[in-house]
């Protein structure tokens, strides 16, 4: 493994990795939303750009199920004190709600985590 990988994946593994799910107000959000939800909403994806950008967001994005769309992402912090503040300033915070499960991280990128 090179010197960069093993430095990745140390950090990777470091990491406490937790499944979010974002519940909009109502199942018919996703085409129903008022100019002023629409707006929260452009001020969330903003928000996570950057965390996407570092890696702290593994995978973000909205699911698109028949059912009522929802929002999920995969997120990696040092402490649950991090993802409380990553969540709290999210924008869409209190519009939506939160679902929050600890996760075990497998990747075809991240060797050996568990």
């Amino acid at each position: 493994m090179s010197t960069v990988s093993s430095l990745i994946n140390t950090d990777i593994m470091a990491k406490q990795h937790f499944f979010l799910k974002l519940n909009p107000p109502r199942a018919s959000f996703t085409i129903d939303m008022t100019n002023d939800e629409r707006l929260v909403m452009q001020h969330h994806v903003s928000y996570w750009k950057p965390y996407v950008e570092n890696g702290t967001v593994l995978v973000l994005g909205p699911v698109l199920d028949p059912k009522g769309g929802f929002g999920i992402a995969v997120i990696g912090v040092d402490d649950e004190m991090q993802l409380e503040t990553l969540i709290a300033n999210d924008p869409a915070n209190g519009l939506n709600s939160y679902e929050i499960y600890p996760m075990r991280v497998s990747s075809k990128f991240i060797e050996n985590v568990s």
